[in-house]
């Protein structure tokens, strides 16, 4: 009897394990380094991922119908038009169904960033995006280095902070008051 018990607690345990290892089929884990993939352009021509490596990425996972994406989208543009986006390339990807439905939304919210959707779940499931918004910082060799689930203000200064820790950028010095 004891020996069914640990073995049902062990089987337990590593289907536990194994669900939150990885949320969806083929997600790369922080620290591991995303694949290749191509990227279909939504508001420009498509890109290989790896087109982008050799600076740091910060990727958005979004949707347009989702009300956290769309709140977001504003302080993602500010971010990387602002100093310390210089730092780094920020891209979208939709998880839309129907590229129209995104497309829409890029216009109307006259998003300047390159946006890509994701039509086969290939990007969305080596991301991890089981849930939206879904954002990675990934270093410049392609390293995932931090996902944060759901919205932030990322031109706030905690998010901010947040991303010069991980991407080891020193902090801006405060500028000098003149008399």
């Amino acid at each position: 009897m004891r020996a069914l018990f640990a073995t049902c607690t062990l089987v337990l345990g590593l289907l536990t394990g194994a669900h939150n290892a990885a949320a969806t089929p083929g997600e790369v884990a922080v620290g591991s380094v995303l694949r290749e993939a191509t990227m279909r352009g939504l508001n420009g021509p498509n890109r290989q991922l790896s087109a982008f490596r050799g600076k740091p990425l910060i990727i958005n996972v979004w949707a347009s119908w989702c009300p956290p994406c769309i709140a977001e989208m504003g302080s993602l543009e500010r971010l990387a038009w602002s100093e310390l986006g210089r730092h780094f390339t920020v891209i979208g990807i939709s998880t839309d169904d129907y590229p129209q439905n995104a497309k829409a939304f890029l216009t109307k919210s006259q998003a300047t960033l390159n946006h890509y959707i994701d039509r086969q779940l290939e990007l969305e499931n080596m991301l991890g995006a089981d849930r939206l918004p879904l954002t990675l910082l990934v270093d410049a060799k392609g390293r995932v280095l931090n996902k944060v689930v759901g919205a932030r203000e990322w031109d706030g200064p905690q998010a901010m902070a947040l991303i010069r820790s991980t991407f080891r950028l020193e902090a801006a010095a405060p500028s000098l008051l003149k008399k």
